[in-house]
């Protein structure tokens, strides 16, 4: 029996998809104990159709979505489309008409994965997305199969490579944050409008998914805060430097006491810390767990070839449980009720960047704004004096986001001080 497949696109993930299947066809046909054939692929008008005919793509291409949906032969549908529409509808269609989906989609998983899911379950298919998250690295199915035995307790991530390429030139050559844009815009990684990567929402995105198959929470966008690189001065790579730190942007999810807490934002990470060397477009997954400890998955997180193995690797976990008539799994079926943290659980230490009057008894009203709400100072660094104004750096000790809410609004309402930043600091 061959699997057929039918493409949803046939951008850059999806025509690495053919690549795999000759160069390293005799492996995939063994693991899926099946020949896999793309049988139609679906594009956005004749035009494309034309333009890719042209260029020796020997495929049967369609325009019409139902041309692939009604086709009783296809089994498994690949939408690498990207947006939330049409991709949702055209899943939705394939999920309802029995055929199994694969997806590289995260912000649509992200958004409506509970309903996708819950759609696949009532019928009986599969639908799996490894690639939505960190592009070619096993992250996902790592955690729901090789995982399933250890508690996951905190996950950290450098999930988006566009702004990682950002933060890597800002630390190692000194660029200023619209410097290293324009950079990543010429090369392709950042996009004409770059805010989902830069203010990390992408981040965010990927957050959400790692919190279902770490925790078993099927938290919302809503529930993931995010802040983005688009602050960070040369001042802050600068003294992170100085004090043993790099600036990277980390997705974080733990569990507290109370509940699942997860964000995403700008992070001093101590140089010894294995994300500290995780540079470029790379991406990387750090998990600490009871059984494990500390283990690390890094890798590429987008690219053709990177993106369409994961992909692949969907598609012939698919075709295998089609061979042994087990499919309908769920691809995570580990769930469990949502129980959000209470935010004077969450704890760390921050990096405080603050401007004050450069003259006697600032530091010690900063000391006692700081001890009100019972903050102690780890590290206190003071620059030179610019003009009539000096720059204080501070590194707490561990506090709450309860304590950082109150300590910020309380700096708000000194005029002489202003807050130019705070960050979080990751541990050793």
């Amino acid at each position: 029996m061959t699997i057929k497949l039918g493409l949803l696109g046939f951008g850059t993930v999806a025509s690495g998809i053919p690549f795999l299947l000759e160069e390293n066809g005799d492996k995939i046909t063994a693991a899926a104990k099946d020949q896999i054939e793309i049988s139609k692929v679906l594009v956005k008008d004749e035009e494309e159709k034309t333009r890719l005919l042209a260029a020796g793509n020997d495929y049967h291409f369609v325009t019409d979505i139902d041309d692939i949906i009604s086709d009783s032969e296809i089994d498994i549908v690949i939408e690498l489309m990207g947006r939330i529409e049409p991709a949702k509808t055209f899943i939705t269609k394939a999920l309802k008409a029995g055929k199994h989906v694969v997806s590289a989609n995260k912000d649509l998983i992200a958004s409506h994965g509970k309903e996708l899911i819950s759609l696949a379950q009532d019928k009986g298919v599969a639908f799996y997305y490894e690639a939505a998250v960190a592009g070619g690295i096993p992250i996902l199915r790592t955690m729901a199969n090789s995982l399933t035995s250890d508690k996951v307790t905190r996950i950290l991530g450098v999930l988006n490579g566009t702004s990682n390429f950002m933060l890597t030139k800002m630390v190692d050559e000194g660029w200023s944050y619209e410097d290293a844009l324009v950079t990543a815009q010429k090369l392709g990684y950042a996009e004409s409008d770059p805010t989902n990567d830069v203010e990390g929402i992408d981040a965010a995105y990927k957050a959400v998914i790692l919190s279902q198959f770490g925790f078993g929470m099927t938290i919302g966008l809503e529930d993931v805060t995010h802040k983005g690189i688009s602050t960070i001065s040369t001042a802050d790579v600068a003294v992170a430097q100085q004090l043993g730190y790099v600036i990277k942007l980390v997705g974080a999810i733990e569990e507290t006491p109370s509940g699942l807490f997860a964000e995403v934002s700008p992070s001093f990470v101590p140089k010894t810390h294995p994300l500290a060397s995780v540079n470029g477009v790379m991406n990387a997954v750090f998990v600490e767990s009871i059984g494990i400890g500390q283990s690390m998955y890094y890798g590429p997180g987008a690219g053709q070839k990177p993106t369409a193995t994961s992909v692949v690797a969907d598609i012939v976990r698919i075709a295998r449980h089609l061979n042994d008539k087990t499919i309908g799994k769920p691809f995570n079926e580990f769930s469990r009720e949502i129980k959000l943290s209470d935010l004077s659980d969450v704890k760390s230490r921050y990096y405080f960047s603050i401007e004050t009057p450069d003259k006697k008894g600032q530091l010690l009203q900063l000391a006692e704004i700081f001890s009100s709400e019972d903050i102690s100072f780890e590290q206190v660094l003071q620059q030179k004096a610019q003009g009539e104004r000096a720059s204080v750096v501070i590194i707490t000790h561990e506090m709450s986001k309860t304590a950082l809410a109150n300590v910020t609004a309380k700096l708000s309402e000194v005029a002489e001080f202003k807050v130019l930043n705070t960050f979080k600091v990751l541990g050793e």
